[in-house]
């Protein structure tokens, strides 16, 4: 066999390179983490008045969102939670006490969660 029949590629143009006189790599390369998006302030309420003596956690003060993405987030909330829940009126109703899963999920998604009201 010959050297090109052994070659796969065939000719190499950087074979006849070398490294001698460049500077060295870095030692160890760590990734630069990218900063948490901070998508502002929410509220998150606990609601029962009006509502048959049924608790509610009610999600408020979505800026700069839209319906599409609000109903993302409820549908995510209600299998995490393992409840049932709708988006009224710009905001997210979630049924039952969840405060602390919602918050959870919202600041994975990079809003600032604050617990409001009683």
């Amino acid at each position: 066999m010959s050297d090109e029949q052994s070659s796969s590629f065939g000719q190499n143009p950087f074979a006849a390179l070398n490294s001698e006189g460049l500077p060295a790599g870095p030692s160890s390369i760590t990734p630069a983490k990218a900063p948490k998006k901070n998508r502002g302030r929410v509220d998150i309420i606990r609601q029962k008045a009006g509502r048959g003596g049924k608790t509610v956690t009610v999600i408020t003060n979505f800026v700069g969102i839209g319906l599409p993405e609000k109903e993302k987030l409820a549908k995510q909330m209600q299998k995490a939670c393992g409840v049932g829940g709708t988006v009224k009126e710009g905001r997210i109703e979630i049924q039952g006490d969840k405060r602390g899963e919602v918050a959870k999920i919202l600041e994975e998604a990079g809003f600032r969660p604050v617990f409001a009201g009683g």
